[in-house]
């Protein structure tokens, strides 16, 4: 015997208006994104700084990932329909994967110039920063951090993969910024190649979390398990259920950021089909409450022996 559930929108708990979280995670970074990428534009043209430019392109890129993750997440929201009966979820994932893809040619953008920089070996026909590139890498520390942190929190109050990419690439920017003030402050007291190596250390952080984001979103699109831990605990919390006698199979997947069960418990033979239902049904009720993050459960039944306690 097999019985089917599926978890709605509807019937999940929603302690916070997604809707409006999404729109305002959506404003913040386009608008601060904006502002602090111009300025940091302008800082680099006057103050003659390489890293603040290849910083304010970085800076400039997460307009438009920010636009990705808005796009996907809204789309990941939709009802399940005919066409797509299991949700729209793996959407996000498609998000976070152009989030990745466009993190990638960024980062590699930003180290190249600072790269050619390098091997010239004309050190001495570089431009010194001025002041006003190092105040701009100072500001855009404080400023995308503050945003990061922000965006993480929200993000996983809904939990959401994209804006959680997102975030870390606010964190990518910050991190970036540390390697510009590095190198312009260097640059500064005597030694100009330090602003290019500022360029090329902002790359490595960008690919990095490129890679990360990336594979991250290719997990969840696999429908890899979700890892022998959770499993166990998921098994071990079955097993304490009233008239389950065995957790005969369990396979956990990821699909998005919800989980999909199939299950074949054994209950006592003996026992009617509508109580054998009523069995099941209960195990789902009570899955789908200690494990918010499971959207559907497949639960299959087993006779099993009445004489075995």
């Amino acid at each position: 015997m097999t019985t089917r559930y599926e978890k709605t929108n509807q019937s999940a708990p929603k302690p916070v208006n997604e809707q409006a979280v999404i729109r305002n995670m959506s404003l913040v970074s386009l608008i601060g994104n904006t502002v602090l990428s111009g300025f940091k534009l302008f800082a680099g043209i006057v103050g003659n700084s390489g890293a603040m430019i290849s910083d304010s392109i970085h800076s400039f890129s997460d307009v438009f990932t920010t636009l990705v993750a808005f796009i996907g997440v809204k789309v990941s929201k939709r009802d399940a329909d005919n066409a797509h009966p299991y949700g729209h979820e793996r959407l996000e994932c498609v998000a976070s994967l152009l989030l990745g893809f466009v993190l990638m040619l960024t980062g590699i953008g930003v180290g190249k110039a600072g790269v050619d920089n390098i091997i010239s070996g004309n050190y001495g026909k570089l431009m010194v920063p001025g002041a006003i590139a190092l105040v701009a890498a100072v500001v855009s520390i404080v400023v995308k951090e503050a945003m990061y942190w922000y965006t993480r929190y929200y993000a996983k109050l809904i939990n959401s993969a994209a804006f959680l990419a997102d975030a870390w690439h606010h964190r990518s920017d910050a991190l970036s910024s540390v390697g510009s003030l590095t190198g312009i402050a260097g640059a500064m007291l005597g030694f100009p190649v330090l602003d290019s190596v500022a360029s090329v250390v902002i790359c490595l952080f960008i690919v990095k979390i490129a890679y990360d984001i990336s594979k991250d979103a290719l997990v969840k699109m696999l429908d890899t398990s979700c890892g022998e831990e959770y499993e166990k605990n998921l098994r071990e919390y079955i097993l304490k259920q009233e008239d389950v006698r065995s957790v005969d199979m369990l396979h956990s997947r990821m699909f998005g950021n919800r989980v999909y069960i199939d299950l074949e418990i054994s209950v006592d033979g003996d026992k009617s089909l509508r109580d054998a239902h009523e069995v099941a049904e209960r195990v789902h009720r009570n899955v789908e409450q200690q494990f918010s993050d499971v959207k559907h459960i497949m639960i299959h039944v087993n006779p099993a022996d009445s004489s075995v306690n």
